[in-house]
């Protein structure tokens, strides 16, 4: 766990770098993808939110988490094959980047990040782009 200054410029500037966030995403799906058959199924998807979503987990039914995870694979897999293939994967994840960039604005906040996250390696590429 680190601690960092985060902004909406250094998470645009990380995913308009194609070279850099495609690294980035191609390491962590093949994390993600156990089994190595080049897409996720909701079992693996689920393992990674499973750990987002642990604070507070014992008070809330298991049923309400599985509706999540449900609705949270259903947007990833946006052709509706059942599986999420690294497009679809690089896709929403980009969103998701550029929504928490929104969120945060031109300021700079002060984040705790995981060391392997997208956040954090967002904010490696802006270091080493000053380096």
């Amino acid at each position: 766990m680190s601690v960092a200054l985060l902004s909406s410029q250094t998470l645009r500037d990380f995913v308009e770098d194609s070279e850099a966030f495609n690294k980035c995403v191609n390491e962590h799906f093949a994390k993600l993808d156990e089994n190595g058959d080049g897409v996720l199924s909701r079992e693996e998807l689920r393992k990674e939110f499973d750990c987002l979503l642990s604070l507070g987990k014992e008070s809330r039914p298991e049923d309400d988490l599985t509706t999540l995870y449900n609705i949270v694979f259903d947007i990833f897999d946006r052709d509706h094959s059942g599986t999420i293939d690294r497009e679809e994967f690089m896709t929403e994840m980009k969103e998701i980047l550029l929504a928490i960039g929104r969120g945060i604005g031109d300021l700079p906040v002060q984040v705790a990040l995981d060391n392997d996250s997208f956040l954090m390696k967002a904010i490696e590429h802006e270091s080493a782009k000053k380096g």
